[in-house]
């Protein structure tokens, strides 16, 4: 290498401030710590990540019981990848700018006229506002119309992540508790009937499963009516309905524009996607639509095309009917696995939307959040039900995913977590 060149590399590092020259003596590397930093740890000794109490995920392959997992084995991908390349032979360099920040047009007519059918939603394409997932759907919505110190109602038991994001943004949680019915809309009027909002999943209540019933979804809308509150919707897994049609939406009842109706595609097509929407009421169109310029720009337009191509040529549609079916086969190879081979210590209950199901510990004592510890060090992911709690005191209990699995690895996680605990009860 000829001398000049390495020269250059001398004084480009120098210049950065990574080594200190020091004349006749040479070319010290810089000491780039902090002041009162400590020396760093090897990486291949120590993962901060992986060894963190909190981190969610054992591994990025699907594992036993993991929730919020679809069945991405049973997606058809040799489709996918054809539509996806046949709309870049058609539309060429046209889909490489940013595109509308409200997300690509058509694919907003195409969920527009899908909620409007399945979901009984009433919006037009341009009040449709496309989002990274349903977290920053949700993320978007607090931020344009919550206050700090506002009071939100929230699911007790309940979806983390809303509760995440309504802290971040200085709300106050007033954890509402559940029942078979769904949000006890009677407790949140007693506990803070002048709250500003409630964040609600009326379809498929996380964790528990249970759906709204139609007398407090009413009650909801009035009370927010009356109290010029806001309701989020989370229609998460709405479409994996195993008895009778999905339950419509509370936005298809609202006559007093209440509702904000969020939606995602993690579930339906893939996770990695990241494609979510949110339909505000006209009147805020224009905040959310300015709130979403200043956040995040949306997936490749490319991508958001090929997803109208996949909803507007049918295939949508066949693939949640498949994917309805093939959950259905593994919640029932999970409760036939539970029933034969966990009678003792753990009853699972059918669920009738989504892709988990709850498993209520029988052992007097047991503790949840132990049990979920000593499954993670045999490779199974059952979150505890305590971690979903605020204030509710509920039975302990496991969430069990069953999406991400066929039945017969459902089956071979029934066994080792009967394992588990069959020597915990005898301990």
């Amino acid at each position: 290498m000829a001398r000049t060149t390495v020269v250059l590399a001398y004084e480009h590092l120098e210049a950065e401030g990574y080594v200190n020259g020091k004349g006749s003596a040479g070319t010290i590397v810089a000491d780039l710590r902090l002041p009162g930093e400590t020396p760093r740890v090897d990486r291949h000794r120590e993962n901060p990540v992986s060894n963190a109490p909190n981190y969610s995920r054992l591994q990025s392959a699907p594992v036993p019981f993991r929730i919020g997992e679809p069945a991405v084995d049973a997606f058809p991908t040799v489709l996918w990848s054809r539509l996806y390349a046949r709309r870049h032979r058609r539309s060429g360099a046209s889909l490489l700018g940013y595109g509308d920040r409200a997300g690509y047009l058509p694919l907003r007519r195409s969920i527009a006229e899908y909620v409007g059918v399945s979901r009984r939603v009433r919006a037009v394409p341009e009040q449709i506002i496309l989002t990274r997932g349903a977290q920053q759907a949700v993320d978007l919505a607090v931020r344009v119309l919550l206050r700090p110190g506002d009071q939100v109602w929230v699911e007790d038991p309940g979806y983390l992540g809303v509760r995440e994001v309504i802290k971040l943004a200085g709300g106050i949680l007033v954890p509402v508790p559940v029942d078979d019915c769904g949000i006890n809309v009677d407790a949140g009027m007693r506990m803070a009937g002048t709250a500003t909002m409630v964040c609600v999943a009326p379809s498929h209540q996380f964790p528990l499963g249970r759906t709204l019933s139609l007398d407090r979804r009413l009650a909801l809308l009035e009370w927010a009516r009356r109290s010029a509150a806001w309701v989020i919707e989370d229609d998460f897994d709405s479409e994996f309905r195993y008895a009778g049609a999905p339950i419509a939406s509370l936005q298809g009842l609202d006559t007093a524009n209440r509702v904000i109706y969020v939606g995602t595609f993690s579930k339906t097509v893939f996770p990695a996607l990241r494609l979510g929407y949110l339909i505000p009421p006209p009147e805020l169109l224009g905040r959310f639509c300015a709130a979403q310029i200043s956040i995040d720009s949306l997936s490749p337009t490319a991508e958001q095309a090929t997803l109208t191509d996949f909803i507007e040529e049918g295939h949508f549609t066949r693939h949640v009917r498949r994917m309805r079916a093939i959950y259905r086969e593994r919640q029932e190879a999970l409760l036939g696995a539970a029933r034969q081979g966990l009678p003792d210590t753990l009853q699972v209950q059918a669920a009738e939307t989504g892709m988990h199901a709850m498993g209520w510990l029988t052992r007097r004592g047991a503790n949840d959040i132990e049990v979920s510890q000593e499954a993670r060090k045999h490779g199974i992911e059952a979150q505890p039900l305590s971690r979903y709690c605020i204030s509710a005191a509920l039975p302990p209990g496991l969430v069990l995913g069953f999406g991400a699995l066929p039945p017969r690895e459902l089956i071979l996680g029934v066994r080792k977590l009967g394992d588990i605990l069959t020597k915990r009860q005898r301990s």
